[in-house]
């Protein structure tokens, strides 16, 4: 399908009764805040709308979602469906056969993302890679004519300050800065945002934290780096999954290191992959190896097997993209 303005886009939303909006599985700020920041949009409108996914809300985004609820199971009422912040279809998880089957009945279908890897999958695509997904929402909140009220901005520097990595990305551009500082103005609260997305953390998820980063191991010339995080050592220390938000970028920090990977126990024989790299590696084409993808300094695969079987194929395949 070829890409579609903002616009064309936005026309289409203004005839729709009822929205389904879809994110990725296991959301992050930047798929919650592109969701329910499009969610309040609409409602602005006069439009209803529903967020759909399959997972439940992070416990260390409950700060920004208190009473917003995702539902499971897709009705049948919606007359428009709506991606965002997805990499492609399957992202979508079991709700990926409500999205086909609306294209199927011929229910208009957008695509709103920032993955470089993003096939445009629905019958409108706006696929701009940017710092964050969020962005792309900004932009078409104003172009449906929608006034930031202070929970939209909230939402979508959420999304834009956990992808960017606090603007610490090389993907941070002035655009990047002038959106954050438009979403300030109109009420975002920069201090609260940084303080629970970055700084605080439970005694469980600490000690989590600890015992993770003192075991990384390094290889290639200490090039690669990765972590494990088995669920015997989540149930040991009460933590959730949610927890590990951020793990993957410590190892990053270490001079030597172009390549990290975060390797999490998903369930025996299954391990997430998150990717990160430093100045020149594509993690991108590294995840796509898998079946995965994402952004050229971060991205991720699922991986099956023995533990050591994964690492060794990880390993190797990470070594085709060091210089």
């Amino acid at each position: 399908m070829s890409e579609t303005t903002l616009k064309e886009i936005a026309a289409q939303i203004k005839r729709a009764k009822n929205v389904a909006i879809f994110s990725h599985v296991r959301p992050d700020g930047d798929a919650l805040g592109s969701a329910f920041a499009l969610f309040y949009a609409l409602k602005e409108l006069g439009i209803q709308s529903t967020v759909y996914n399959e997972s439940e809300t992070p416990a260390n985004l409950f700060f920004a979602l208190k009473s917003e609820k995702m539902e499971k199971e897709v009705g049948a009422r919606h007359d428009l469906f709506i991606a965002v912040d997805s990499a492609d279809e399957q992202r979508l998880g079991v709700l990926a056969d409500a999205f086909c089957q609306a294209k199927r009945k011929k229910i208009t279908t957008i695509n709103l993302d920032h993955h470089v890897s993003n096939p445009r999958f629905a019958d409108y695509n706006r696929v701009v890679e940017c710092s964050a997904n969020c962005m792309n929402v900004y932009r078409l909140v104003l172009e449906l004519g929608v006034k930031l009220t202070p929970k939209i901005a909230n939402l979508l520097l959420m999304g834009l300050l956990t992808d960017s990595g606090n603007f610490s990305h090389d993907d941070v551009t002035a655009e990047t800065l002038e959106i954050a500082s438009a979403l300030v103005a109109a009420g975002a609260d920069v201090c609260s945002l940084n303080y629970h997305l970055f700084k605080k953390q439970s005694k469980a998820r600490a000690a989590l934290y600890a015992e993770t980063m003192s075991k990384i191991r390094y290889m290639h010339g200490d090039r690669f780096a990765l972590i494990v995080i088995p669920s015997e050592r989540l149930e040991r220390y009460g933590a959730d999954k949610s927890d590990t938000e951020g793990f993957v970028d410590f190892p990053l920090n270490v001079e030597t290191v172009e390549v990290c990977a975060s390797l999490m126990e998903m369930k025996k024989g299954q391990y997430k992959i998150s990717l990160r790299s430093k100045t020149y590696a594509d993690v991108n084409k590294i995840a796509a190896v898998y079946g995965g993808g994402g952004h050229v300094r971060a991205a991720g695969c699922m991986l099956f097997g023995e533990l050591e079987e994964i690492i060794d194929k990880l390993s190797y395949t990470v070594s085709q993209y060091l210089e």
